[in-house]
């Protein structure tokens, strides 16, 4: 955790997962049923999205900057049982919360009405109820508006999300070459598929480390950077502008940086020669998904264990 420095290892990541899933349980949510996490980046995100698929349940992420109409519209449409969130988010959550809409803050003092997330974080993991998952069951539920419309459902299923997973980072020769050394910077939001699916989960199936960022400031992203020799850094266009015409980047030491990789939008040549020239060390090309698709589709050979000539 970038903010906080707070690190956990694999075992303990499992355990609280495990913790998270008999909670959940405790507090009544069936299998099938929908959790909304409505947060920035964080290590709560992380706990809850795999405690809710050990449960069989379905996560269903929101924008936390989203207006009150917005999450609302989403959340019933998901028809969410739990929400988690700040408390500072609550007050968007009044029409909900009179609908039984269950609402549990990560922060230490929780609003009245609210429950804290050590009613999942402390729970007794030797109390969740085994579960048969099938792998066409949905296990998350992001929303997408696509190219045009209104955001819609995308029903992701475990099946879907492994064999994404596994098609990026598995096999002698992965398209995307995550090992157990690396140090990945997470600060694309783990609300959008991009983060949630080739970021953390991609590192977690690699045995790799994962820094997380609540929301990026060029500064700290580079102090992090330095700090914790970020060997993978997985970034937007907007970041790239930033970095390509900051002058203070040259201050720090950013040659752990192997991998660069950009995605969600189109990068033009300039940009790119720009980049190459901060992170000279570091291959860089772009990938392209989307949220139907779990989301990737096509991805720079570049980044291959092996790359193709």
């Amino acid at each position: 955790d970038g903010a906080t420095d707070r690190t956990y290892c694999f075992s303990e990541v499992e355990l609280i997962s495990r913790k998270v899933a008999a909670g959940l349980a405790k507090l009544g949510l069936q299998q099938g049923q929908v959790v909304m996490l409505l947060l920035p980046n964080c290590i709560e995100f992380a706990f809850v999205f795999m405690g809710a698929s050990v449960r069989g349940a379905i996560v269903t992420t929101a924008n936390p900057f989203y207006k009150p109409g917005e999450i609302a519209k989403q959340a019933k449409a998901a028809g969410a049982r739990i929400i988690i969130t700040l408390a500072a988010y609550v007050e968007k959550l009044a029409d909900l919360q009179s609908h039984d809409v269950l609402v549990i803050t990560i922060d230490e003092a929780p609003k009245e009405g609210c429950h804290h997330i050590s009613v999942l974080t402390e729970a007794d993991e030797t109390q969740c109820p085994a579960v048969k998952i099938h792998p066409d069951d949905v296990v998350a539920l992001p929303y997408s508006s696509g190219t045009t419309g209104l955001p819609k459902g995308v029903m992701l299923t475990h099946k879907g999300l492994v064999s994404s997973v596994a098609q990026q980072v598995d096999g002698e020769n992965p398209n995307l070459y995550f090992h157990s050394d690396d140090v990945i910077l997470c600060v694309l939001p783990l609300f959008h598929i991009y983060s949630l699916n080739s970021v953390l989960l991609c590192a977690l199936r690699a045995g790799a480390a994962t820094l997380i960022m609540q929301k990026f400031n060029l500064t700290t992203c580079l102090e992090l950077i330095q700090k914790y020799k970020v060997t993978v850094a997985p970034i937007v266009p907007p970041i790239v502008l930033d970095i390509t015409k900051s002058p203070i980047v040259s201050q720090y030491d950013v040659s752990s940086v192997r991998i660069i990789m950009s995605g969600a939008a189109p990068l033009g040549k300039e940009l790119e020669d720009a980049l190459r020239e901060r992170f000279p060390k570091a291959i860089f090309g772009q990938g392209y998904g989307m949220t139907e698709a779990g989301p990737v589709l096509a991805m720079n050979l570049a980044f291959a264990k092996n790359p193709f000539p």
